[in-house]
């Protein structure tokens, strides 16, 4: 099987998120118009009602006597605890990088401020020194966006090979319970059709997430 991927969106965008100031925006709330007196002897609108919901389908059952699997890594990632997991951890470390960059951005338009507004007052002597740490706090900012992508792409790496150490096992227990001899990858596979009861992706979330239990409960 080849590598799983657990991908999140905003891995790269830290120096585009932060050059961009928040802009606030003032929302002007609609005023509703006057109620009109309902006209007499004109029937009271009835609106259709919303259709019930539809149960959902009931998962198609395994093919019996079939000898292979796919599973949808994307899937499981996205749908079992330990995905969601993995990808808390991603966000929040983004979350946390972006505000570190941000604040860095926020001191260099605050010096380029001072730069642009105060060219007319400032000493040659202090406007060199000022031009000196505006360039500084850009190859800050640029070299502080690198190391935070170098720390993502290594705890999405870490991630990846944690979630693999975790669910390869676990397929190859269900392969062997069902009698399979391989279990694809519907993405890596380049299947065209399969039946939908070769899928066992939801059987493996559900084994995922019920071996996760026991370890929680040690101390």
């Amino acid at each position: 099987m080849k590598p799983l991927k657990l991908m999140i969106a905003p891995a790269a965008l830290f120096l585009m998120l932060a050059a961009i100031p928040a802009l606030a925006q003032t929302q002007t709330t609609p005023q509703k118009p006057p109620a009109q007196p309902p006209i007499l002897g004109q029937p009271p609108s009835t609106t259709t009602p919303a259709p019930a919901a539809t149960a959902p389908k009931p998962p198609a059952p395994f093919p019996q006597g079939a000898k292979m699997a796919f599973i949808n890594i994307q899937a499981i990632a996205a749908n079992s605890s330990a995905g969601k997991d993995a990808s808390k951890r991603l966000a929040d470390l983004n979350s946390k990088k972006a505000a570190e960059i941000a604040d860095k951005n926020k001191q260099l338009q605050a010096a380029q401020t001072k730069l642009n507004t105060g060219g007319a007052v400032l000493s040659e002597s202090a406007r060199s020194v000022l031009e000196k740490d505006i360039d500084r706090m850009q190859r800050d900012i640029q070299f502080s966006s690198q190391n935070a992508q170098a720390e993502m792409n290594d705890l999405q790496n870490e991630l990846q090979g944690e979630f693999q150490q975790k669910l390869l096992p676990l397929v190859k227990a269900i392969a062997e319970e069902k009698g399979l001899q391989a279990v694809f990858s519907i993405q890596d596979s380049g299947v065209a059709y399969w039946d939908p009861g070769l899928d066992i992706s939801d059987e493996v979330i559900k084994r995922l997430d019920t071996t996760k239990a026991p370890t929680a409960g040690k101390q």
